[in-house]
C-alpha cells in the first residue's frame, strides 16, 4: 500500500478469497482494503491514538439522507452529548484535495451541522472550523487534539 503522512500503528490485515481486508476497530470487523480504506484506518488511528479522540465517539461510514439520496460520512465524531462535532472525508492517497472535495463534505455538512470539516489523502490533511455566526470558517494549522475542540 501507500507510504502516508500519518503515524504507523498495528495494521491487521487478512486474505480472503484472493481478496485483502484490513481491520476497522471502530466498525469491529474486516473491510475490503482499498487506498481510501487504508488512509481511513492511518487517519482514524492518528485520531485515537495520537490526538486523543475517544473511540467510542467516533463512528464509519456514518449514514445520512441528502436530499432524496442517501450517503455516507466516512468518519463523524460526535460530543458527549452524541451531537455529531466533526466529519472527516477521506480520498486515496493519488487523489488531489480540490474544490470537489469541499464542496462534497460541505453537502453532508448542510445536514450535520458540524464545528470542524476535515478533508486528507493520507499526505495532506486539511481542517477548517465553521462559523455559523459569520457564514465562514477558517482553516487551522493543524489538525486538533480532543481537548482543543
Amino acid at each position: 500500500m501507500y507510504q502516508l503522512n500519518l503515524p504507523i500503528f498495528n495494521v491487521k490485515i487478512q486474505r480472503k478469497n484472493e481478496k485483502t481486508y484490513i481491520f476497522d476497530f471502530l466498525r469491529k470487523k474486516y473491510v475490503a482494503l482499498t487506498p481510501e480504506e487504508w488512509v481511513r484506518q492511518h487517519f482514524t488511528h492518528y485520531l485515537v491514538n495520537d490526538l486523543n479522540y475517544p473511540s467510542g465517539l467516533l463512528a464509519n461510514e456514518t449514514q445520512i439522507r441528502v436530499g432524496n439520496t442517501v450517503k455516507r460520512c466516512d468518519t463523524v465524531l460526535y460530543n458527549n452529548s452524541l451531537q455529531a462535532l466533526m466529519i472527516v472525508e477521506y480520498k486515496a492517497p493519488n487523489v488531489d484535495i480540490s474544490q470537489r472535495v469541499f464542496d462534497q463534505i460541505s453537502r453532508y455538512n448542510m445536514v450535520l451541522h458540524v464545528d470542524y470539516l476535515t478533508v486528507s489523502n493520507g499526505l495532506q490533511h486539511y481542517c477548517c472550523k465553521m462559523d455559523y455566526e459569520n457564514h465562514t470558517y477558517k482553516f487551522l494549522q493543524h489538525i486538533p487534539c480532543f481537548q482543543e475542540l
